[in-house]
Parts: C-alpha cells; structure tokens; sequence
C-alpha cells in the first residue's frame, strides 16, 4: 500500500524484537519513506541479531533498552517520536494463567505508561496492536487485553487539553503463522517425536500472516481519526484439519481444553457489531464515547447487529502454509 503519509516520520514499535515487531520493523525500513524507526524492547540479544541483520546505510534505525513497565524509560524514548506501535505483551495464555500479576503489569499499567508517556511526549498517533482473545474473554491475557483496549481508547478524550493531542486506535486480529511460539511452532517440535497433541477435535482459531499483520496496521495508521477497533477479514481453520494436513503420519494425542481456553474465538461481540462499519478489507468498530464523530464512515456498509464473527461461523481454510522457522 502507498506509505507516503510516513515520510519524514519517526515510528516506535514497543515490544519491537517479537515476531510482529520484527516484521513490522522490515515492512517499514524496506518499504515505507518513514525517517527513523526505533525498536523499543527488553531484549538486548535480539535487538543485536536485528542490528547485524538489517543494514541500515541510511541510519534510520535506533535501538531502544526498556520495559513498558518503566514509565521514565517510555518518556525518554517517546521524545521526538510521530507514531508509536504499541506490540509490547506477556501473551502465552497458560502461563499467565498462573502468574497472572505479570500479565497485569505489563499488559494493563505497561499499556497506561505508554499512554501518559505519548501524551507527555505530543506523540501524534498511537496504535495497540490487540488479540480475539479480548472479546469475550475467558482467560487473564484476554482480560488484560480488553482491558488495555478500552484504556487506550479512552484516552481520546484527553485530546481537549493537550495542545499537541495523540490519537489513540486499535488493530486486533487472530492467531499468527509463524509467531515465537504460535501453534504451528510448536507442531513442527512435536512432529520429531511422532505424536502431536490436539485439546478438542472441533476447536477452531482465526489465522493471519506476519505480513497481513503488518499491512493491517499501516492501513490502520492511515486511516484512523482516534477511537476505532480495526478488525480484518480473516479465515479460520480446524485444528484437527491442521494437524491432518500437516501431521498425517503422526499419532493424534487428545489432551483436553486447557485452562483459560475457548474451543473457538471471536474478533467482534453481537454488542460491537452494532456499532461497526463494513470496508473492502476489515471492519471498523466505533467507540461509544459522546466525542465520537463517526462521519467518515457512513459511506460504508453498516454491518449486521446479528453478525457472529466466530472462527466456527466464518469460511474455513483447507490449508496453512507452515512457514520456516529459525
């Protein structure tokens, strides 16, 4: 998609080295005019396998020690910044099940600090980058999740006092091929020993690929005006169809939901899609807050108050390339 609006723009992606903040970082140094990318993370070992890796002629890449955690760490690296991708999250679900302060933490106040560190800062927009697992959720990540959702949209109302005002959006998608950590990861592991395991023979999960993830975001970035929920359109697919089409010589070992599991996902409640709106490729959820002006969207096709956006309800894959993995 045409970038143009990045020239001459500094972006931050928090959480920079995970698997999004890696693709997102190589689709905006390869393709995007934008004038400084910084990496923000904790991670100093991956933040020197991207410095070797991408070779930055043009010094526009910066690299960022913090924690989201660290408000005066996020004030200073958020100086001079335009546009701030926040990707930063504790987001194993079983794990946080059972250290779910952690997940607090990082996903609730980390989110708040970068909040009050883009307002501080006159940061110009600020993107979350969220999960399905926050709608409706039943597990803490999810919770956490909405919960950093519906505090960055609230955050627009602080667009009447600041003189420099951010706006706040937010992208949520599903399940990603090829993450650290993702499912198929952990399938091509398993596949070594001859038994992989399957909790529920109908579960099914939303799909998206690193680069529509990060396509998604800079549709995201062009287009929002502060309080929207960009949502893609995606497939979804069985896991027990993955398994039998990527695993037929294996053994099938059922272990049962785990906790803070669904059998299957959604990416928009009955409650939000009365308030979203259709385009070509996602959909838009409005904010229901009294400063929302929603105009601009109502050239677009309102979506049915009895939409069902569940990965059971919507077109099923046949198949999902399983990408390499380092």
């Amino acid at each position: 998609m045409n970038a143009e609006y990045l020239r001459g723009k500094t972006v931050l992606i928090t959480g920079g080295t995970g698997s999004f903040g890696q693709q997102f970082t190589e689709t905006l140094f390869n393709d995007t005019p934008a004038k400084k990318i910084i990496i923000f993370s904790r991670d100093e070992f991956k933040q020197h396998e991207m410095r070797t890796r991408l070779k930055d002629s043009k010094d526009r890449l910066r690299f960022f020690l913090g924690d989201v955690r660290d408000l005066s760490r996020l004030e200073r690296a958020f100086a001079g910044v335009d546009i701030v991708v926040h990707a930063a999250a504790l987001k194993q679900v079983p794990a946080l099940e059972f250290n779910p302060l952690e997940a607090v933490k990082t996903n609730i106040i980390g989110t708040q600090n970068v909040i009050d560190a883009a307002l501080d800062n006159g940061v110009g927009k600020v993107l979350l980058v969220s999960t399905d697992k926050a709608v409706n959720p039943i597990n803490l990540y999810g919770a956490t999740k909405l919960c950093a959702e519906k505090l960055l949209i609230a955050a627009n109302a602080y667009r009447r006092t600041t003189r420099t005002p951010p706006s706040f959006s937010v992208v949520r998608y599903g399940n990603v091929i090829g993450s650290r950590g993702s499912f198929l990861e952990v399938l091509q592991e398993q596949k070594k020993t001859g038994v992989v395991t399957l909790t529920h023979k109908d579960m099914t999960r939303f799909w998206i690929t690193l680069s529509q993830a990060a396509s998604l975001v800079l549709f995201a970035l062009a287009h929002m005006r502060g309080g929207e929920i960009f949502v893609p359109k995606l497939s979804a697919m069985k896991i027990a169809d993955l398994l039998s089409t990527h695993a037929p010589e294996c053994e099938v070992k059922i272990i049962g939901v785990r906790p803070g599991e669904k059998l299957h996902e959604m990416l928009m409640s009955q409650d939000e899609a009365r308030r979203a709106w259709e385009l070509s490729n996602c959909y838009v959820i409005e904010p229901t807050h009294e400063w929302w002006d929603g105009t601009h969207l109502r050239k677009n096709k309102k979506v049915p108050e009895d939409f069902n956006y569940a990965s059971n309800k919507v077109s099923q894959l046949k198949e999902i390339k399983v990408p390499d993995f380092e």
